[in-house]
């Protein structure tokens, strides 16, 4: 099971505590180098999202199991344009612990699929109901860009105008201001375009567009004629087995095998992957 090299000074210990956890599941060699496999994607996907992605897919090789496993390889897959594929391990997240907090990446990729109708379903979810407020901005500017690509653009300026959404704060307000502004601007009124960015100064607005311009540059859509409807249903139920069999044993390993800083900074540097 080949995979890109963890530096040397990447260990165990630079994952998160909650993160840690989940890789119960796991023996604690193999727990050790997963960990540090999610420590080189958290690391990477904002500067090179596609050696991000080798990461994840290096970890899913070795621990498909684990939630948080499968929710680094989707964010990953999304970080590189691989939307379909992104949609297929958000979906196996939210079934393995419940959680509906990647809703906004999700409907994301259904825009990016080409699928705003599919965007606006997934917004219009219960689901959507369980968001934490700043999740709920992120789906209304997700939502505000399916409306656009509906030609519908007053409605796009809409959904950006609620008091929730306007309360926004830091980085994600200029980013609301942004998708705000190609609202106006596809709805023909490019003063009020104008207004809404001038909130900011020309470097908080730079830092967001900046952002997205390197996204565009960095994505090649994958998968973009791939129906998800037409998944296998024995993919479900493959990710229930596998659950059931993790939570089986989670039972059965114990603390001691999750492996600690004194553990991970053990572990020799170079393709991990070839000792399992």
């Amino acid at each position: 099971m080949a995979g890109p090299q963890i530096p040397e000074d990447v260990v165990f210990g630079d994952l998160d505590r909650a993160a840690r956890a989940p890789l119960r599941t796991l023996s604690k060699d193999n727990a050790n180098i997963v960990g540090r496999h999610l420590v080189m994607v958290g690391r990477l996907l904002d500067t090179d999202p596609e050696l991000a992605y080798e990461h994840a897919q290096a970890a899913v090789r070795r621990g498909g199991r684990v939630d948080i496993v499968r929710e680094a390889a989707g964010l990953a897959a999304y970080r590189t344009g691989r939307y379909a594929e992104a949609l297929r391990e958000l979906r196996t997240v939210r079934r393995l612990n419940g959680s509906s907090e990647h809703l906004p990446v999700m409907a994301d990729c259904e825009r990016g699929l080409g699928r705003p109708e599919r965007a606006l379903a997934l917004a219009q979810s219960p689901e959507a109901e369980s968001l934490d407020p700043e999740a709920r901005v992120e789906l209304a500017i997700v939502v505000s860009g399916a409306r656009i690509d509906l030609g519908e653009a007053e409605a796009a300026v809409a959904v950006l105008g609620t008091p929730e959404v306007r309360a926004a704060a830091g980085e994600l307000a200029v980013r609301v201001a942004v998708a705000r502004a190609a609202a106006l601007e596809a709805a023909g009124r490019a003063d009020e375009a104008g207004a809404e960015l001038a909130r900011f100064s020309a470097a908080q607005v730079s830092a967001v567009t900046q952002g997205l311009a390197d996204d565009e540059d960095d994505i090649v859509v994958f998968d973009v004629e791939e129906d998800l409807d037409d998944v296998p249903s024995d993919e479900d139920a493959r990710d229930s087995r596998d659950f059931a069999q993790a939570a089986d044993e989670r039972e059965h390993v114990p603390d001691e095998d999750v492996p600690g800083d004194e553990d991970a900074a053990g572990v020799p540097a170079g393709d991990e992957d070839a000792g399992a």
